[in-house]
């Protein structure tokens, strides 16, 4: 069987519908506020975080059992975990809750997010999956397949106004202070998710005219959603580096910007180029 022949999808949505239960049985901030250490991607972990891994590693388990399928898989929690023999090329690259704030402070809008890869690079991921928990929405795209939300296929596409809604991420004061400065006059609204990856999907869907990240984020935080947004026909960088260059491995870090179309892309990185030339963290 071909790798991606199996019912990933199938499989993907099982993750949710058993994570939607985990959250469902824990609805107040303080059942959600319980950490349990310090993960594998450096942050400190929730105890909601490590149970949805469980949820997306136990499905692992299945497939690799059921299927004889070998892969690496990198999560943000338990880093790099080999099922089978280490040769194969695939990378499943996970996020169990993209927008983990949001998920402790009971504001709807976090995420699953999983990337298939034929390799090590983000120009080698071959499909994407993004499950957005607040809205209850389910965005994937497959290389050259297209791009698609519950079903629907879609298309990058806004209203025609130019960058009239721009997302920021990694939203601390300092980090966002020098963008928003330069935003001003080139873009008429701003809105901060707090998950990387249901930003870029809102490019992908229209959602957003474009979107950056105030620092460097991580592989987990947009394996999957860099290839929704580019197979919806959006335009997405990794400023500084090429997509073949920007790794999937825990310690890569790379900014990320994303917009409708290259001349709005090309607005927000000169946004960027000016806070790195004031002395910002983004390059």
């Amino acid at each position: 069987m071909e790798f991606l022949d199996a019912d990933w999808l199938g499989s993907l949505r099982r993750m949710t519908a058993e994570m939607r239960g985990l959250f469902d049985a824990k609805p107040t901030i303080a059942e959600r506020t319980v950490y349990e250490g310090v993960g594998e991607g450096g942050d400190q972990s929730l105890e909601l975080d490590r149970r949805a891994e469980d949820v997306v590693f136990a499905e692992l388990d299945r497939m690799h059992e059921q299927h004889g399928l070998g892969f690496t898989a990198i999560s943000e929690e338990r880093g790099e975990v080999v099922f089978g023999d280490g040769e194969s090329p695939w990378r499943i690259v996970i996020d169990p809750v993209d927008g983990s704030m949001n998920l402790r402070r009971t504001i709807p809008a976090y995420a699953l997010s999983v990337a298939f890869a034929r390799g090590d690079s983000m120009a080698d991921v071959e499909l994407g999956f993004v499950h957005d928990f607040g809205p209850d929405e389910e965005f994937w795209a497959r290389t050259g397949e297209g791009a698609w939300l519950d079903g629907r296929r879609i298309d990058a596409r806004g209203p025609g106004y130019g960058l009239e809604v721009v997302g920021l991420e990694s939203a601390q004061p300092r980090l966002i202070a020098p963008l928003v400065e330069g935003l001003d006059g080139k873009a008429f609204r701003i809105r901060s998710v707090g998950a990387i990856a249901i930003s870029v999907v809102s490019v992908a869907a229209g959602r957003f005219d474009g979107m950056m990240t105030a620092r460097d984020c991580r592989s987990v935080d947009i394996a999957a959603a860099q290839l929704i947004c580019r197979e919806a026909g959006a335009e997405l960088v990794f400023p500084g580096m090429e997509l073949g260059e920007a790794g999937l491995g825990l310690d890569a870090r790379y900014g990320v910007a994303a917009a409708l179309d290259a001349g709005m892309l090309a607005t927000l990185r000169e946004v960027l180029d000016g806070a790195s030339a004031d002395g910002g963290e983004q390059r």
